[in-house]
């Protein structure tokens, strides 16, 4: 007769080989499910180890590093925990923790292909950093912005593309021709590129951390009185045949139709330049009916990771990449839409009583820290049950419908919208109605099969939801420019 043990084993083994089938037909969260019964009846390290796996393939970094670290608890010797435990943290942007894991991997495993290559990725991101901080400290903290000088920089006689002649500001014949130039999967000149980045610079330094935005009102940005709807739409995540579909669909960006994009506007799809120079340019064009918010990945650390940095650096160079980032850093974190609507990336706060005005008072030109009001903003995230809790990411937190209603309430606002995670349809209101998250990247990565969302508010702020599905995009695949980092 089997021993209680044994029983107990033999269930939690069942369980395991059912969360594998899962998982070879990628169905993460069943295959979570079952690798969670699995050790709710005997926990091993292969199961908490399966598990952090699937947290990794759906982006839940903090519990795969929280998986992985149970595993290695329960056997030291485990290699592919410590694997997992590295990936996580890679993906996280921690290089410097992750190249540890790796070179650990590495030595008892020293012929893993794939663990070498992100040993040697790290490896050298953290010389990397090492020599820009000294390069930095040698010459002084000299900005991108302020040795790049547009008029130096010749354009051939063969480029067809768009132009800006002079100083002249941007308009929209040259929004429109470069959309068009673009989708052909033309490159943009790097002359035009530089100029409207040093003109976003300066229009973003002048700007709030917190812009509050009115129909036809007195404030920082006041929309035309005639727009019969305001627009909002979250991720985009370098999807630029989409974002273009987007304006098909709803109409293009003008004083009578005016849009919010709310983060994540570059990395994973692979024609982030273009969707953020179309946002950039449009910016420019209509300040007051074209908004633009941070999102997490519009982060250093974000970027070397997950494609952005090596897709401008593939079409541009270092330079450029370097006002991006100057950009990124200026960018408002959130915005208040007739003083009803809180619209922000990711969420709301570990601490109680935040008020408006301690966001307007966030210094903004800077990398995120790892904890505080502009962490929470960019990587928060909604949870069904009440409170605070740790956020599923490793960064930021989980808040409950509670958080929410009390934020709303000393606030005096009625509704939050966020993005930052895929929604099937598009969108999804939560926390009594008081809460919708807004995803407008459809069939994410290729490969997700949702749908995009765009909110649309009346002047009343009421809303509505339109849904959209993905079109098609030349074949060039999602990460194509990421290092090849993410074969977990």
């Amino acid at each position: 007769m089997a021993t209680t043990d044994e029983s107990k084993l033999a269930t939690s083994t069942a369980f395991k080989d059912e969360g594998n089938g899962f998982f070879k037909s990628e169905q993460y969260p069943l295959a979570i499910e079952a690798y969670t019964k699995g050790i709710e009846a005997f926990p091993t390290a292969v199961l908490y180890s399966n598990r952090a796996f699937c947290f990794l393939k759906t982006e839940s970094f903090g519990l795969a590093i929280a998986d992985a670290e149970e595993a290695i608890k329960l056997d030291p010797s485990y290699i592919k925990a410590r694997y997992r435990l590295g990936a996580a943290q890679l993906a996280l942007g921690k290089v410097k923790k992750a190249l540890k894991i790796f070179q650990a991997v590495c030595k008892a495993k020293p012929k893993d292909k794939d663990a070498r290559a992100k040993m040697k990725y790290c490896d050298a991101e953290v010389k990397r950093e090492r020599f820009l901080k000294a390069i930095a400290s040698e010459h002084g903290n000299s900005k991108a912005s302020e040795t790049l000088d547009p008029s130096l920089i010749e354009v051939p006689s063969s480029y067809s593309g768009p132009k800006i002649e002079g100083e002249e500001t941007i308009t929209l014949e040259f929004v429109q021709e470069m959309m068009a130039y673009m989708k052909s999967q033309q490159i943009v000149h790097r002359k035009y590129v530089v100029m409207i980045l040093l003109k976003c610079i300066a229009y973003f330094k002048k700007q709030p951390s917190l812009v509050n935005v009115y129909f036809g009102g007195e404030g920082e940005a006041k929309l035309n009185a005639s727009a019969p709807r305001f627009n909002v739409c979250g991720d985009t995540h370098g999807q630029f045949y989409d974002v273009l579909n987007i304006f098909e669909i709803n109409g293009i960006p003008s004083p009578e139709n005016p849009y919010l994009f709310n983060g994540d506007f570059v990395d994973r799809g692979s024609f982030s330049v273009e969707v953020v120079m179309t946002f950039f340019a449009f910016k420019l064009l209509y300040p007051d009916s074209f908004f633009m918010a941070r999102g997490n990945h519009e982060t250093v650390s974000m970027n070397k990771v997950y494609g952005f940095t090596g897709e401008v650096k593939h079409k541009y160079d270092d330079k450029v990449m370097s006002l991006f980032e100057e950009v990124f850093q200026w960018l408002p974190l959130a915005h208040v839409i007739n003083d009803k609507v809180f619209v922000v990336h990711g969420g709301l706060f570990k601490d109680e009583n935040v008020k408006l005005d301690d966001i307007r008072k966030v210094q903004r030109n800077r990398e995120p820290p790892d904890s505080g009001i502009m962490s929470d903003i960019l990587w928060s995230d909604p949870q069904p049950f009440p409170g605070r809790g740790p956020s599923k990411r490793g960064v930021g937190l989980s808040f409950g419908p509670d958080v929410t209603k009390a934020f709303l309430e000393d606030n005096n606002l009625e509704m939050i919208v966020r993005s930052h995670e895929v929604r099937d349809e598009g969108y999804l209101v939560e926390h009594d109605g008081k809460l919708v998250t807004i995803f407008s990247a459809p069939n994410y990565c290729d490969q997700m099969g949702n749908k995009g969302g765009i909110i649309h508010f009346t002047p009343a702020m009421v809303p509505s939801y339109i849904k959209f599905s993905a079109v098609p995009h030349p074949p060039i695949r999602p990460m194509a420019y990421a290092g090849n980092m993410f074969g977990f």
